[in-house]
Parts: C-alpha cells; structure tokens; sequence
C-alpha cells in the first residue's frame, strides 16, 4: 500500500489503462472487463482490475494535471512493479486536418513546466512514448480498421479552452504539436527514468481554434475507438 493506492501487492496488473476521470474507469471497468474488483477508492481515484478476454488488466484514474498522473505513475511503476501504463484521455486538437472525436496516438509529449526538474533537477521539456508500446498500438489498429492520427501533443498546465491569450502559446510552443492534453509528459518521464513502457491515445474533444467542442456526456460515450484500441493493444503485451 502506499499513501494513495490501497490496493494490496498482486492486486494491480502488469499493465494499467488510464483514463484522467475516475467515473470514466468504473465506466470501462463495467462496460469492457469481467471478473472486476474495485482494488482502489481512496480519495476516490477508482482503480479496478479484471479480465479483457481472459487477459489480466487494471483500469485506474490518474486524476487532472501533471502532479496527479505523477504520483500515481510513479507508484504503479515502482511499488506496484506496474510494466505498461497506457493513458486514455480525451484532448484540445491543434492540427489543422483534426475533426471532433478523432483518435490521437501520441509520439511525444511537450511541456513547459517544471516537472522534470522538480522531480529529477533535469531541464527537460519533451519526453517520448515507448516506441515499442507504439508500434503495438499501431498494429493492433490497423486490424481493427480503427483510424488514428499519431504525432507530437502539448501537455500544458492549464486547460486551453481558458487561456485568454491562447495564440500566444500557439506561437511559443513547437509547431509539429497537434493536440494538448494535462498529463502526458509526467507519464511519459516517469516511465523513462524508470525503464517501464508508456504510451498515450487521445480522443479530440474540443477544437479551440474553431471554437468547437462537445458535451460532457459525449465525451464518455464518443471514446469507444479509443478504448477498444488500448484494450486491444494490452492484449499483446
């Protein structure tokens, strides 16, 4: 146990999918899974694990924000002895060509913050997926006939469709970045500095520049792809 998961050694799998809300991994855990067990609650980050065709697998919340997938990656990885940790969220679309609900699987991840030295005094701002959990997910969607889009995503501190001055950041950050999201640069250090495998799949909920986004109930009920896809994916792994 740790001060954040209360789940006992054995009771986490191998590998984690994770979604940002905790209602989002009961939802899969209870949609998706069989043989379920709720193995965390503590401050309400759900985690549960069960079977996905006979293959082990947990489902647990990593909260909003850098500082929260931080804790909760760092203890997977480390006290939990956690492999493969595949974040499921939902994302801001950058690029040009993105339409609402399309499914991004990121390469790497951008940030301006200060997370990398906070942690490790590393000036480090871009960190990268596992290319091997990558090239698995790839695969795995081509024979499912599920379309992504793959690219560079910036995971800022705060949520884009707030920020006044949002051009401002478009022309700081990198121009290849497609999306932005609030976690995946912590998960993504993490699971390098640790030796462990991450990978990140996105769904695009909102288009700032376009002034475009959708519900709070189409967001749970638009990320099927996605989660098919990670669910699939962990199947070879």
């Amino acid at each position: 146990m740790t001060p954040h998961i209360e789940a006992k050694k054995g009771e986490i799998a191998k590998t984690v999918l994770m979604p940002g809300d905790p209602l989002r991994a009961k939802y899969i855990a209870e949609n998706f899974l069989e043989n379920v067990k709720l193995v965390n609650k503590v401050r309400n980050i759900f985690a549960y694990t069960g079977t996905y065709k006979g293959k082990e697998i947990t489902v647990m919340a990593s909260g909003m924000g850098m500082p929260s997938m931080g804790i909760y990656a760092y203890e997977l990885y480390k006290v939990y002895e956690v492999e493969n940790i595949i974040r499921i969220g939902s994302c801001g679309g950058y690029g040009e060509d993105l339409q609402l609900f399309d499914t991004i699987l990121a390469e790497s991840s951008y940030s301006e913050g200060n997370f990398a030295y906070t942690f490790n005094s590393e000036d480090c701002h871009l960190a990268e997926a596992s290319k091997e959990l990558n090239e698995i997910i790839e695969n795995v969607a081509k024979e499912q006939n599920i379309k992504y889009v793959k690219g560079n995503v910036l995971c800022s501190d705060c949520f884009d469709l707030y920020i006044p001055k949002l051009q401002q950041l478009l022309d700081r950050i990198p121009k290849d970045i497609i999306a932005a999201e609030m976690e995946s640069f912590a998960l993504f250090y993490l699971a390098n500095y640790l030796n462990k495998k991450a990978a990140c799949l996105l769904t695009v909920v909102d288009i700032p520049t376009k002034q475009n986004q959708v519900s709070a109930e189409d967001r749970e009920k638009a990320l099927k792809d996605m989660i098919i896809l990670a669910l699939e994916s962990s199947l070879k792994l």
